[in-house]
């Protein structure tokens, strides 16, 4: 007779198979009954809508959001395609949000369908998909992305509303950057008679330094016969100005965030320091400061430390030959990379401190605290040499967060324009906060965000003179709930103030 552990496995054998061909959203006809509720029971899958589910973890918490938001692209694509077939796509805003890089989970998602029935259809965790019945655009102006049926760029600028450009001004600008030639859009602009839409792609194009796309939109339908008014969109000008050869919608995102978001930083964040410490004075306090800081950025990410630990990490009085049976040894491995690397950290600081740049210094040596944090872990077994290799080359999630880091194609282009931020940046405020911020938000390796986050922001610290800053365990629900306002909805006020008084109560030590 079949025991249960038996029947188990089979049934996460049916579900392996389903994972194995892609399949995100689970319907009913997937699988038997029986399976599907011996799924559901251990926690492997969790109900989304009567009759479809996704996979999960047993270990989730009841009313956990991680897998929900992992998963609600594949769902959705899913889902959809088998409700409509291929008689959908995404609103023209949706599309442009996708294409400038911004895959955040959305509280509706907007559907094109003929079949629509023009009603929300309630997914998890206050989220929705609204079909509305809309005759589809041209074949020719839909393409798929991730299993998504999205709308080209020229297409989606050309059909989304005026109000997008102010409500979304980062996606519209980036999604704008794209475009390299006025002949990518205007002939769409010219087949639809689209004079009216033609003056306001002009100056959002003139908004964005492309004046030579603007001046051709503009030239090319007055040619054509057609009456036409430059309006500009956007309710500001840009911050920054776009590159004619910088095609990446990832980086132009985070060029605009970084300038939309500093003056935020420098309202809600102390001056710094009028009087400096010494080199080595500055040291010495962060030796001081090691044992507390370890406990708490190490305990932030889950990790059961002690002090007691952490100290015999630091003394060499833990030996992980010796310990390897022990049941903290994949903690120990944790603190004992920690101590590594915040070892290389002050060797960085050591130079910014007599007089390097912080940027130059944090891009050149971010890579040594990343090896020396999993050196333990690596040298045991538990990860994989070739995860020392440098950043990730998978998807990865965030915990709870509805923000989804970037495509990790996009991170390789990310994060030398990110020093390059760094380098010129001269507020030290701006460079600890925004330094902190975009690095957990690009996500740039698959574990160590967070660690190598609170590393780079006290060595920003630490060039304007501020003290080395530890985030109490007992913060950490707010540290976190700033993190999701800033990532999710672009609000960097809560972090700013949440980092500021933390740094502010340091000052006088």
């Amino acid at each position: 007779m079949a025991t249960p552990q038996d029947k188990l496995a089979e049934s996460l054998a049916v579900l392996k198979k389903l994972q194995d061909e892609s399949i995100v959203a689970i319907h009913t006809k997937n699988m038997t009954r029986t399976h599907r509720e011996r799924l559901v029971k251990n926690g492997f899958i969790k109900e989304v809508m009567k009759g479809w589910y996704i996979s999960s973890r047993p270990e989730e918490p009841g009313g956990e959001s991680t897998a929900w938001y992992a998963s609600f692209w594949g769902f959705c694509a899913d889902y959809l395609n088998s409700r409509f077939g291929d008689q959908w796509c995404l609103s023209p805003e949706q599309s442009l949000s996708i294409h400038s890089g911004n895959w955040n989970v959305p509280g509706q998602l907007l559907v094109r369908t003929p079949k629509g029935g023009n009603k929300p259809t309630a997914l998890l965790h206050q989220t929705s998909i609204m079909d509305v019945r809309l005759k589809l655009p041209d074949k020719n102006d839909i393409e798929r992305k991730e299993n998504l049926r999205i709308l080209t760029i020229p297409a989606a600028l050309i059909a989304c509303t005026p109000g997008f450009y102010s409500n979304n001004a980062v996606d519209a600008r980036a999604s704008l950057s794209i475009i390299s030639d006025a002949s990518e859009i205007l002939h769409r602009l010219l087949e639809g008679g689209h004079s009216t839409v033609a003056g306001r792609l002009a100056g959002a194009f003139r908004n964005i330094g492309k004046n030579a796309i603007a001046d051709n939109i503009i030239e090319t339908m007055r040619a054509a016969g057609y009456s036409i008014t430059e309006d500009d969109p956007f309710e500001e000008k840009s911050a920054i100005i776009f590159s004619e050869r910088e095609l990446s919608p990832y980086v132009n995102r985070i060029r605009m965030n970084w300038a939309e978001m500093r003056d935020i930083v420098l309202k809600n964040f102390p001056q710094p320091p009028e009087l400096r410490r010494n080199t080595d004075e500055y040291l010495k306090h962060v030796d001081d400061i090691y044992l507390t800081d370890a406990y708490h950025s190490l305990s932030i990410e889950g990790y059961r430390v002690s002090e007691e630990l952490v100290e015999r990490v630091r003394s060499g009085s833990w030996d992980p030959e010796t310990n390897r049976k022990d049941k903290e040894y994949a903690d120990a491995l944790a603190a004992r990379g920690y101590w590594q690397a915040f070892k290389a950290v002050k060797k960085s600081l050591a130079k910014i401190l007599n007089g390097d740049s912080s940027g130059t210094v944090a891009g050149d040596d971010h890579t040594i605290w990343y090896r020396e944090l999993f050196a333990p872990s690596v040298n045991a077994g538990l990860i994989a040499t070739s995860d020392l290799a440098g950043y990730r080359s998978q998807p990865v999630y965030i915990r709870k967060s509805m923000h989804v880091p970037p495509r990790y194609e996009a991170v390789r282009d990310l994060m030398p324009a990110f020093f390059t931020l760094l380098k010129d940046e001269k507020e030290p405020a701006v460079r600890a906060v925004l330094g902190h911020f975009f690095f957990v938000y690009i996500h740039p390796y698959v574990d160590g965000n967070g660690r190598m986050g609170r590393f780079l922001m006290n060595v920003m610290l630490a060039s304007g003179g501020y003290s080395w800053t530890v985030i109490p365990l007992e913060t950490r629900n707010n540290y976190m709930a700033a993190l999701e306002e800033a990532s999710a909805r672009k609000n960097i006020k809560p972090f700013s103030r949440f980092l500021g008084e933390l740094v502010q109560k340091g000052m006088g030590h």
